[in-house]
């Protein structure tokens, strides 16, 4: 533990800062320091919920447009293959935005196979600018550093649902 007016080291126990005197309260000392996997893991979930409400979105308004305007516009002369390629990504997009959803709830539960999953989705987000590329290397710099992985698990094995 260290002082917060001086940032010297203090020794558990000590009411007062031997360098600058300031007075150090013991509920300070039970507190333990939260791991840097920890202090995000919500944002990150949060965050992954957010990207993937707006990809749902537009999954949905790009099915739409499949399935209405371009078949119409297919009956006026333009190429046949739009609708059924428009078809197609919203089909993707919708399915990105489930497994977006998936991950955030698996991050917020403490689920094992969560982590894996953000990462795997955090590098398909790149090519998603500017939002999906910005949550994808925050994602990337909370959960994939060896010592993130060995944090992340002992999250999940002090989760409420471990057994």
């Amino acid at each position: 533990m260290f002082c917060d007016g001086c940032g010297s080291e203090l020794q558990a126990g000590q009411s007062f800062c031997s360098r600058c005197g300031k007075q150090v309260f013991a509920a300070s000392f039970m507190a333990s320091p939260r791991s840097r996997v920890e202090e995000h893991i919500r944002l990150l979930a949060i965050l992954w919920f957010a990207l993937s409400a707006f990809s749902a979105l537009a999954g949905v308004v790009l099915e739409i447009l499949a399935n209405t305007l371009f078949v119409e516009l297919s009956r006026k002369g333009a190429p046949a293959f739009l609708q059924p390629l428009l078809g197609s990504i919203a089909i993707f997009v919708l399915a990105k935005a489930c497994f977006g959803f998936l991950a955030g709830w698996g991050l917020l539960q403490r689920q094992s196979w969560a982590r894996m999953l953000t990462l795997v989705l955090s590098f398909l987000a790149l090519f998603n600018i500017p939002f999906g590329t910005a949550l994808g290397v925050y994602s990337l710099w909370v959960l994939l550093p060896s010592q993130a992985e060995k944090e992340y698990e002992g999250l999940v094995r002090t989760a409420p649902h471990a057994a």
